[in-house]
């Protein structure tokens, strides 16, 4: 968990992959994947009807859990994610804008076996993927 003094950045989310993730390799060889979740907000109006609200959320990882995103994850999985937000800016034409993403340290992937995404597939997947906890500093 990102703690400063007297306070605290924590993210837990579950949703599902809006699509592939986009693994990337910076010029020292460290794993960077990027892709955006949904998550849904349900709830009934003044006259009883149901509605449905979709939040796309940004995310961010980065060394062996970003390789494994990269290699298990697929448009349509069902996650449980555990970071925190990161806020930064950048020039677009001039134009300072900024962007908000969650800077993922845990991932679990969810679903029944064999669910290789949203279309829940078939084919059982070769073996269960890896719990990540990049907080985790034994050595064995």
């Amino acid at each position: 968990m990102a703690r400063g003094k007297g306070t605290i950045n924590k993210v837990t989310l579950i949703g599902r992959l809006g699509a592939d993730p986009q693994l990337r390799y910076t010029p020292s060889g460290r794993a960077s994947a990027t892709f955006n979740i949904a998550t849904n907000y349900g709830w009934k109006d003044n006259d009883g009807n149901p509605q449905e609200r979709t939040d796309w959320h940004r995310i961010v990882a980065w060394g062996k859990l970003a390789e494994i995103m990269g290699e298990w994850l697929k448009k349509g999985s069902l996650v449980y994610l555990d970071g925190r937000l990161q806020t930064r800016n950048y020039e677009d034409n001039g134009v300072k804008k900024y962007i908000t993403e969650v800077v993922v340290t845990d991932m679990e992937m969810l679903g029944r076996k064999g669910e290789s995404g949203g279309s829940g597939g078939s084919e059982p997947l070769p073996e269960e993927p890896p719990v990540i906890d990049q907080n985790d500093d034994l050595p064995f």
